[in-house]
């Protein structure tokens, strides 16, 4: 189990809880439950690789404490 800090910049901090093996299209579900922005509005990337929905955390090492920042409503930047 590992948490990931999500950031919208306006105030907003949630801690999302997933595991190392779930997919990123799960966890842009699991962010957009607890901030309310819609899964489908959500992008996660780092730098200029926009990350796919079908790969697992794992394999894209996002790895526990790391920190996505959501500048608007329509992308969440990985900063590490």
């Amino acid at each position: 189990m590992i948490e990931v800090v999500s950031n919208d910049r306006l105030g907003k901090k949630v801690r999302v809880k997933c595991n190392d093996d779930h997919t990123t299209g799960d966890l842009k579900k699991l962010a957009a439950a607890q901030t309310g922005t819609r899964a489908d509005k959500i992008r996660i990337q780092k730098w200029y690789n926009i990350y796919k929905d079908h790969i697992t955390l794992k394999d894209y090492e996002i790895h526990d404490g790391m920190e996505i920042m959501q500048l608007d409503q329509h992308s969440i930047y990985l900063d590490c």
